[in-house]
């Protein structure tokens, strides 16, 4: 590009020396110290240093013919010249401008890009976080059911008992899991004669049918025999 920019220079060089008398003097310095002014207030020597450099040569030259050997016609030439390279790099400027620009709004478009992709990953995090909360909740609430289930449903009583070490069948008959009721151990005794003889002798490690349906009948003449004895 830069390349470019100089062989054009020297075409319009070629240019402006057939042309040097097209305008008043005045008109092409003021026109060029102007332009030049411009582009130093900007960042053109900071883009274009040697090409700056070289138009202020140009510059200079055409003011020193101007004031010292008051060459008006040489001017001239230097000032179109230098007129024609400050055009140049005031379009190269905008050039350089106008791509910083695009890159910018790219750049500004690929964090805007980011920002969204973030808040939608948060998002879907949150939501993960929510759906595991609201799964362990579920299973919580599963486990308590069940337990309560369990607690509630009757466990299956016994049919037989081992008997344990100085027990007597009263005491047998009033376990929880047995009748809750010392007067009913007559039917255990009727169901296990065959083990029984003596039923206030009782072995440690024996196994006793435990009767379980029995009609009322049979209970109130157990209690009746209990309490005879």
């Amino acid at each position: 590009m830069i390349g470019k920019i100089r062989q054009a220079v020297y075409i319009l060089l070629l240019c402006a020396l057939l042309a040097a008398c097209s305008a008043p003097i005045s008109t092409w310095r003021t026109k060029t110290t102007h332009l030049v002014e411009n582009l130093g207030r900007r960042e053109t020597p900071e883009l274009f240093p040697q090409e700056y450099r070289s138009l202020l040569e140009t510059f200079e030259h055409g003011e020193a013919l101007y004031h010292v050997r008051e060459d008006d016609k040489g001017a001239d030439v230097y000032y179109q010249l230098a007129f024609l390279k400050a055009e140049m790099l005031q379009s190269e400027v905008k050039r350089v401008r106008k791509q910083r620009e695009a890159e910018k709004q790219q750049l500004l478009a690929e964090l805007a890009a980011k920002a969204e992709e973030e808040q939608l990953m948060r998002a879907v995090a949150k939501a993960e976080i929510r759906l595991r909360a609201q799964q362990a909740a579920r299973l919580a609430e599963a486990e308590r059911l069940a337990q309560k289930k369990h607690k509630e449903t009757p466990q299956p009583l016994p049919t037989t008992y081992t008997v344990r070490r100085g027990e007597t069948l009263p005491q047998i008959s009033a376990r929880t899991e047995i009748y809750n009721d010392s007067t009913l151990w007559p039917l255990i005794y009727r169901a296990n004669r065959d083990q029984i003889r003596d039923p206030k002798r009782l072995w440690p490690g024996q196994v006793f049918v435990i009767p379980r349906n029995f009609s009322r009948d049979e209970a109130v003449e157990a209690r009746r025999f209990s309490n005879k004895k």
